[in-house]
C-alpha cells in the first residue's frame, strides 16, 4: 500500500485506570465505525483483570473486542507489560507503582510500537491519554499523528494547563498558599481553592502524582497536534474556547457506547452483580444508588457513618462496596451483621453494571464520588447527584455539578461526614421540592448532551472536523517519511 494512501491506523494507549479504560474503548468503536483500523493497549494487568471478570460473569475468550469484530470493526487487542507481575498490588502499592509508570514505562511503550510499525496497514496515528509524559517523544520518533485524548472536563485540563499562573500567583506550591478566589485562568471563571483537583491542594507537590501532572498535563500535552476531549461544547464553551486559542481542541463527548447500557465490550475490572430482579422490585424512584467508583479510598469511618446513615434514612438503597474500598489489607470495615439488619431495603455488592442500575427506573438518585464518566452517565439516565468526593478531578467536578450546572447537592463541606448528614441528604435528594427541581433541572442537562451527539450537534460535527482534520494530517506526516528515507538512501 502506498504510505500517501495509507488506511488510518491509531494506536489508542489509555491510562491503566478503569475510568480511563472506559472512555477510550468507546473512542475506538467510533473511530473503528468511521473507517479506522484501531490498535488498542491494555497493560497486561489490566487485560489480565478484565478477563478475568468476564469469565466469572459467562463471557469466554480474553480478546476483549472480539464480539466489535464480528459487527465489521477493525480493532486488534494488544497487550503491555507495566513493569510488575500480575499479582501485583498496584493499588496497595499506589506510588511504587506510578513511579514506574512515569520512569520506566516509556520504554516498554517504545519496544511494543516499534514492533507495530511492521503491521499491516502501519499506525501512522498514537492516541493517549493525556497523563502520559512520552507520547511526543514516541509520536516524533514513528512519525505518528500526536493525539492526546483527555478523559476529564475541560475545567480541570485548563487549570493544569495552567500551572504556571496558580505559582506564580501563590495558589500552588508555595509555603504559605493563597485561600482567594482563583480568577485568573483562561476561560475559567472563579474557582476556590478547595475546588481545585486533590493533587493541586497537596502541599506535597513532590508526589507522584504532581510531577505526573507536571511533565504531563502541562508540559508534553502542549506538544499534541490534536487534544479531544469527553466532554459537551455547550457545558464548557468558554474553557474550551480558551485552550482553542492555544492548540486544537475538540469537544466530542459524551462518548458511550452504542446500546449504552448493554455495552458489547465489557471494561469492568470486576465480576458483576445482576441487580435487575433486587430493583424491579422496588417503586419507581425510591431506589439511592451509592458508589466510589474503581479506585478511590476512603476511610472506615466514612463507610460506618454512611452504613448508619442510609438506615436512618430509611431509604431504599443499592451499594456497590468494593473489598479494598478502604484499603485492600482492611476488609472488614461494616458494622456487625449489618447485611443481615438492611436486607429488606438494601442491597450490597462488590461491584455492578453501573449504566444497567442507574437506568433502571427505580433509581432516583446517586451518592457518588464525582468520577467524570459516573456524572455523564448519571446525566444521560437523568438521575442527580449527592456529591461525595475523594480525589483527584472529583473536586472540580463536584464544583460543578453543584455550583455550575445545579443538579447534585454537596455530601458535606468537611473532612469527616456524619450519619446524620447522610441521612438529610438522601431523603433531600429523592424527596420533596428540592427532589423535584433537581430531576427538572438535570433532564434540562440532559437535553443539551443528546443535542450535542445528535447528527448535527457540536459533539458529531467536532467529530467529524476532528476525523477530517486527522486524515489530512497523515499524508503529510507520511510525505516528511519517505523524504527522510530518502535523505538516508542518498547518504
Amino acid at each position: 500500500m502506498n504510505q500517501i494512501d495509507q488506511k488510518p491506523h491509531a494506536i489508542l494507549f489509555p491510562y491503566p485506570l478503569q475510568g480511563h479504560v472506559i472512555p477510550f474503548v468507546n473512542l475506538a468503536i467510533k473511530l473503528a465505525s468511521n473507517g479506522f483500523t484501531i490498535t488498542f493497549v491494555n497493560t497486561q494487568s489490566v487485560h489480565y483483570q478484565i478477563s478475568k471478570a468476564r469469565l466469572e460473569n459467562g463471557v469466554e475468550g480474553d480478546d476483549l473486542f472480539s464480539s466489535a469484530r464480528k459487527l465489521g470493526l477493525d480493532i486488534r487487542d494488544v497487550t503491555i507489560y507495566d513493569g510488575f507481575p500480575i499479582d501485583f498490588d498496584r493499588s496497595l502499592n499506589h506510588d511504587k507503582y506510578f513511579e514506574a509508570i512515569l520512569n520506566d514505562f516509556g520504554s516498554h511503550v517504545d519496544e511494543l510500537v516499534e514492533n507495530l510499525v511492521l503491521s499491516n496497514p502501519p499506525p501512522n496515528i498514537l492516541v493517549a491519554d493525556t497523563f502520559y509524559i512520552w507520547p511526543s517523544t514516541i509520536a516524533k520518533k514513528y512519525n505518528l499523528v500526536n493525539v492526546s485524548y483527555w478523559t476529564e472536563p475541560a475545567l480541570v485540563l485548563s487549570v493544569y494547563y495552567h500551572l504556571d499562573l496558580l505559582r506564580q500567583n501563590g495558589h500552588y506550591d508555595c509555603i504559605d498558599k493563597r485561600q482567594d478566589v482563583i480568577d485568573y485562568i483562561p476561560g475559567v471563571k472563579a474557582i476556590k481553592p478547595t475546588d481545585l483537583a486533590s493533587y493541586l491542594q497537596s502541599n506535597d507537590t513532590k508526589m507522584v502524582a504532581n510531577r505526573i501532572i507536571h511533565r504531563a498535563i502541562f508540559t508534553d500535552v502542549k506538544k499534541a497536534e490534536y487534544i479531544i476531549c469527553n466532554t459537551v461544547q455547550q457545558l464548557e464553551s468558554e474553557t474550551i474556547a480558551a485552550l482553542q486559542e492555544k492548540q486544537p481542541v475538540y469537544a466530542i463527548g459524551p462518548l458511550f457506547s452504542p446500546g449504552f447500557t448493554k455495552s458489547s465490550v465489557k471494561t469492568s475490572l470486576w465480576s458483576e452483580s445482576d441487580c435487575t430482579n433486587w430493583l424491579d422490585a422496588k417503586p419507581c424512584g425510591s431506589v439511592i444508588y451509592v458508589s466510589f467508583g474503581s479506585y478511590a479510598h476512603t476511610t472506615k469511618q466514612n463507610i460506618m457513618e454512611i452504613a448508619r446513615g442510609l438506615v436512618v434514612s430509611e431509604v431504599n438503597f443499592l451499594w456497590v462496596l468494593r473489598p479494598d474500598i478502604v484499603s485492600s489489607e482492611e476488609t472488614d470495615y461494616l458494622p456487625i451483621g449489618y447485611e443481615e439488619f438492611i436486607k429488606d431495603r438494601g442491597l450490597i455488592v462488590p461491584w455492578c453494571c453501573q449504566t444497567a442500575v442507574i437506568s433502571h427506573p427505580a433509581v432516583g438518585g446517586f451518592l457518588t464520588h464525582c468520577g467524570w464518566n459516573s456524572i455523564l452517565e448519571s446525566i444521560w439516565c437523568s438521575v442527580p447527584f449527592i456529591c461525595f468526593p475523594l480525589l483527584t478531578d472529583q473536586f472540580t467536578n463536584r464544583k460543578i455539578v453543584v455550583d455550575d450546572w445545579k443538579i447534585g447537592i454537596n455530601l458535606c463541606d468537611k473532612e469527616s461526614i456524619t450519619r446524620d448528614e447522610v441521612s438529610e441528604k438522601v431523603k433531600l435528594l429523592l424527596r420533596g421540592k428540592v427532589a423535584e427541581e433537581m430531576k427538572q433541572q438535570i433532564k434540562k442537562v440532559r437535553k443539551t448532551l443528546e443535542d450535542a451527539v445528535a447528527i448535527n450537534g457540536s459533539s458529531q460535527v467536532n467529530f467529524t472536523k476532528f476525523i477530517d482534520d486527522l486524515k489530512s494530517k497523515i499524508p503529510k506526516k507520511n510525505v516528511v517519511a519517505l523524504e527522510s528515507e530518502a535523505q538516508q538512501l542518498n547518504r
